[in-house]
């Protein structure tokens, strides 16, 4: 094997990994972003409660915590695993944040 296919090898591994980092970064953000939304629903649940003002319904009180344990879940797979069943359990938290917030903040 000549050092050029060698040199290429080893170029193309830190981008790769750096890319990595990225997604990884970037679910990892909106799995946490998720968990201090659904913290917030709740809280705010609680005090609307207390004070009898009109707040959160049930479905978004069930949802967001939901929404936060499954993205956290996925977000565990996708940092302990490598390869394509990280890239999907990405992925997923992905479109876990994004229908939480289609359905709960975009869509009354």
């Amino acid at each position: 094997m000549s050092t050029d296919k060698l040199e290429t090898r080893v170029a193309a591994r830190p981008q790769r990994r750096r890319r990595e980092r990225v997604w990884r970064g970037l679910t990892g953000s909106l799995a946490a972003g998720l968990a201090g939304l659904a913290v917030l629903v709740l809280a705010v649940g609680v005090v609307s409660a207390l004070f009898g003002a009109p707040g959160p319904g049930p479905a978004s009180l069930i949802a967001h915590p939901l929404a936060a344990i499954v993205a956290l879940a996925l977000q565990r797979v996708a940092d302990r695993r490598s390869g394509r069943v990280a890239g999907v359990a990405g992925f997923a938290v992905f479109v876990d944040f994004v229908l939480l917030l289609v359905y709960f903040w975009w869509w009354p």
